[in-house]
């Protein structure tokens, strides 16, 4: 057979050359690289091959040394998980380490043993009673630092070579969690631990570091073994523990934050349920002001000490998964119990820096680069909550004349920041809210993003660009609002900006506003001198526009429903139906009675406002006044125009309005 084994050179100095020649021409043919394998598998070749390395280390034989490097290296190339059982046993681990350390591409022997066997330390910062979990973890460690150190990089063709290691490594974290959440003891113990203010510092670092490094193991699991894996750290209390570790010791910080990173982002939900239930227990006990979990978060965020802000980063990220509603979809009370949360208790201290250093209108307090990346990052979280959360942020917004004290960052002398404001306030005319628009034209919050826009040159800059497409914006989703606070405010500096054609845009748009406003106002006062007149045409084009006036004026009314007529229910309660065709009907052939049937429906049409309180209190309807027939010729009411259009000549009508029957009446409102 094609991979059967065959015979390999005797394991002596003199082959050394001939071996290290076998392993570099079968390397590169699978068919030879499962043969080699085949060969060795089937004998003692590795045993004595480290015996031949302890030799030429006696006997100082650096060719020979160079050889075994060639030789050990392409064995793990072989990527066969017997081999590496044989190499990995306790009595050979430490040889074929040596063996890697005669890399012939080096000047000098690189010392892993070493390392290995005196700087590496196995501590236990709880007993594990269990010899297997022992062997697993020193085992994982010697086969990680061989891949990661040892070995040189692969390099593209060698990458697939390796990959029987990675599988190895991979099991082997698996098991080791699977091992520990066997011990029923072991997790409890760390977690109280923990959580006991008593206990060393030296003790509480080594504890804190177990659980991250068991959270790092975590991630080779499959997932429903992860979920459970989380499930249980929940219910041993790793939130309250990472909370005492945040608000006691700044040592541990750095662990409790990556630990905590862990946890959001595999359980973001089991976060915002202990928020929750933070803020409920504090309200029950009447602690308001007590520290919650979010909150020395925050703080974390805030005061870091690295210049680069590498924490707080990290944290902002962590706190985005936290406030995206996404992944709110498992409990329908989730985003609004824990949006509600976040910004009644943590708000105040995510923003307090923002706020603090913009106190002063005119200027910035401080203007140095640490400041400005922080007030960077909390500007990208709220810019964030505008375009993901609707009332919360827009209540906190206007609340705090948030848009004025960002629009001061403008000022500050680092580009980064003027963009985050300009970002901050682009999202907020993206929402195309009403509500923000009117808070932008009332407190003229555009006017230092014009300064800002003149003070940053004409063109091919950043800010100049981000300002111009924030107004491009405008024009082109023609923001009514907006568009009439630029044009009328600052179109006079504006209009100097020629090298685009923006503002010319939006002067063109302001004019068609102001055209259809005035077309619209004259239109209006046609229609109300044709009423007067009491005598015109329409269609039903004409019927359903003058129906939509009267509900736009309506609606004007702050929302006042109560008159009878605006609601339509003034015709459908006690009111008996009466059947408008057959009146119209009865108009060939009218008679007495026709004709009182029609007079009391004028009669009706004219409640006088009285008579609509009472019934849209609902009261019964009274006996309405009889009125004169002139008087009930024509019925205008809010608007609505009761007329009866035949398509006789005029001289017909003319005729017709000379008989004392009346020919006109109001039809009730559909709405």
């Amino acid at each position: 057979q094609s991979s059967s084994p065959y015979v390999l050179p005797a394991c002596e100095l003199g082959e050394l050359e001939e071996i290290a020649d076998l392993f570099a021409s079968s390397l590169p043919s699978l068919v030879r690289r499962e043969q080699l394998a085949r060969s060795i598998e089937g004998s003692d070749y590795i045993q004595k091959l480290l015996e031949l390395f302890r030799t030429c280390e006696d006997l100082e034989n650096t060719d020979g040394l160079h050889k075994l490097y060639e030789i050990m290296k392409g064995i793990f190339l072989l990527n066969r998980n017997s081999l590496f059982d044989v190499m990995l046993q306790d009595s050979n681990i430490v040889p074929v380490v040596g063996c890697l350390e005669y890399d012939p591409a080096l000047p000098e022997r690189r010392r892993h043993r070493d390392y290995l066997l005196k700087e590496v330390n196995f501590k236990e910062v709880l007993p594990i009673k269990n010899p297997e979990l022992l062997k697993k973890i020193h085992q994982t460690f010697r086969l990680q630092y061989i891949q990661d150190v040892v070995l040189p990089t692969p390099s593209v063709f060698e990458e697939n070579m390796l990959s029987t290691l990675s599988s190895v490594i991979f099991f082997n974290k698996a098991e080791i969690v699977s091992m520990v959440l066997e011990d029923e003891t072991l997790l409890t113990t760390l977690f109280k631990q923990l959580r006991d203010d008593s206990v060393e510092d030296d003790r509480k670092r080594g504890l804190v570091g177990f659980v991250k490094e068991l959270c790092s193991l975590s991630q080779t699991l499959q997932p429903t073994s992860r979920d459970e894996f989380f499930k249980l750290l929940g219910e041993l209390g790793v939130l309250p523990a990472i909370e005492t570790l945040l608000a006691n010791d700044d040592e541990q910080s750095p662990s409790a934050i990556d630990v905590f990173a862990h946890v959001v982002e595999h359980s973001p939900s089991m976060v915002r349920e202990y928020a929750h239930k933070e803020m409920t227990e504090a309200r029950s006990d009447g602690n308001d002001d007590e520290l919650f979990l979010l909150n020395l978060v925050i703080d974390q965020m805030i005061c870091d000490p690295d210049p680069e802000l590498s924490c707080s980063m990290q944290l902002t990220g962590l706190l985005r998964v936290l406030l995206d509603p996404e992944n709110m979809m498992a409990n329908k009370n989730e985003k609004t119990e824990f949006l509600g949360f976040f910004y009644r208790n943590c708000m105040h201290v995510l923003m307090a820096p923002l706020l603090a250093n913009t106190a002063d209108e005119s200027k910035l307090g401080k203007d140095d680069y640490q400041t400005a990346h922080l007030l960077s990052l909390i500007l990208e979280l709220v810019t964030f909550s505008v375009e993901h959360h609707t009332y919360h942020v827009k209540n906190y917004i206007l609340n705090k004349d948030l848009l004025r004290r960002v629009l001061v960052l403008l000022n500050s002398r680092h580009k980064f920041l003027a963009l985050a404001a300009i970002r901050f306030t682009r999202k907020i005319v993206s929402t195309l809210d009403e509500f923000y628009n009117r808070y932008i034209v009332k407190g003229d919050l555009l006017n230092p993003v014009v300064d800002a826009l003149f003070r940053s040159g004409k063109r091919y800059n950043l800010i100049n660009s981000t300002i111009l497409e924030m107004f491009e914006y405008i024009r082109v989703e023609d923001i009514r609002s907006l568009i009439c606070y630029v044009v009328e405010n600052h179109y006079d500096r504006l209009k100097e900006i020629l090298y685009v054609k923006t503002f010319s845009g939006l002067k063109l748009r302001f004019e068609q506003h102001k055209s259809r406003e005035t077309k619209q106002s004259s239109d209006t006062t046609s229609e109300n001198t044709t009423i007067r007149n009491h005598r015109f045409r329409r269609d039903a084009r004409a019927m359903e526009e003058e129906e939509e006036l009267w509900f736009e004026k309506d609606d004007d009314e702050d929302g006042d429903h109560n008159s009878s007529f605006a609601s339509g229910d003034a015709f459908d309660a006690d009111t008996p139906k009466i059947n408008i065709d057959s009146i119209l009907e009865s108009e060939k052939a009218p008679d007495k009675t026709k004709t009182s049937e029609l007079s009391k429906l004028n009669t009706m049409l004219q409640l006088d406002p009285k008579v609509e309180e009472s019934y849209s209190n609902g009261t019964s309807l009274p006996k309405p006044e009889v009125k004169s027939q002139d008087e009930a010729s024509v019925t205008v009411k809010n608007g609505l125009i009761g007329l009866v259009d035949y398509s006789d000549d005029e001289s017909d009508e003319e005729e017709d309005e000379q008989k004392s029957a009346p020919k006109s009446c109001e039809k009730p409102s559909d709405t």
